[in-house]
């Protein structure tokens, strides 16, 4: 049985095992289909604290207008699945629009956007045991390196062990690494050629094995270096979208990078969720067309 939005909040408080059973009966897909590629909606944000679109600080604070976003970008041809935390997946999960689609849980939210402790970001999202539980697909792990802030061993340390324990379940486990330094008291990630090649070599070496890891990579500043940065690594990778400015120039860089042989496919989120022109469905559209 399906709900509707307006239903969730009941079907919380008088029947939660109904998540569970909605996930028991999830139909489900290999995590690389017929196309050979991998497109991944994201709404991992705000968990973490990160509700701006633009000059829109709480723009992804209405949950009920995020699910009717999500829905809509799920429902369009080509588009494989979801990459969010637990509330959100089991919004999904509860109004049928996870059927035959890749879960992805996102595992660590603890690194707060704007905090102090952003650099410590530990796991407080899925756990390798939950994502097994409810039967997903996946899990994603963010790994921010500032050299200057002695959190980010925290999160070195704990994001190796959460590779293994994927592994132990043989269940991919995609890291988002980046090198990152304070300016001006917030965290900026560095997109410059060498600072991604670094970020490669540091994520790929995490954990016991790499057999179950994926890399979830932005593209460079300049992205006629992503052929040399790539060939950091032999794992697989998937592009972040992460918010952009120009949606053209977006499409542009994603489009170049996107025929390099390691690059599997995409993970996007606000741009596509919340576009700057347009609507859902043509953003969605034009990003599964660049596959």
């Amino acid at each position: 049985m399906n709900f509707s939005i307006c239903d969730l909040t009941t079907v919380r408080a008088r029947n939660p095992q109904a998540i569970a059973e909605a996930a028991a009966r999830r139909a489900r897909r290999p995590l690389i289909g017929d196309s050979g590629r991998l497109m991944i909606v994201a709404a991992d944000h705000p968990a973490r604290g990160a509700l701006g679109i633009g000059d829109r600080r709480l723009a992804m604070a209405d949950r009920a207008e995020l699910l009717e976003r999500l829905c809509v970008a799920l429902s369009r041809p080509g588009v494989d699945g979801v990459l969010a935390t637990a509330d959100i997946l089991e919004d999904l999960l509860l109004l049928g629009a996870l059927e035959n689609k890749v879960v992805m849980g996102s595992m660590n939210r603890g690194g707060l956007a704007g905090s102090a402790f952003e650099m410590d970001d530990r796991f407080t999202g899925h756990r390798p045991e939950d994502i097994e539980r409810s039967g997903f697909d996946a899990g994603k792990l963010l790994v921010r390196i500032d050299y200057d802030d002695p959190g980010s061993l925290s999160t070195l340390e704990s994001t190796a062990r959460a590779v293994d324990a994927m592994a132990e379940r043989r269940l991919p486990v995609f890291v988002e690494p980046f090198i990152s330094r304070r300016v001006d008291g917030r965290v900026r990630n560095d997109l410059s050629a060498e600072a991604v090649t670094r970020s490669i070599a540091i994520a790929s070496g995490l954990g016991g094995t790499s057999a179950y890891t994926w890399l979830k990579l932005p593209v460079t500043e300049n992205a006629d270096d992503m052929a040399e940065v790539l060939r950091g690594s032999t794992l697989p990778v998937v592009l972040l979208g992460g918010e952009v400015g120009d949606q053209e120039a977006a499409y542009e860089r994603w489009g170049k990078a996107l025929k390099l042989p390691s690059v599997q496919g995409m993970v996007v989120g606000r741009s596509l969720l919340y576009p700057a022109g347009g609507s859902v469905e043509e953003a969605v559209d034009t990003a599964v067309s660049l596959l």
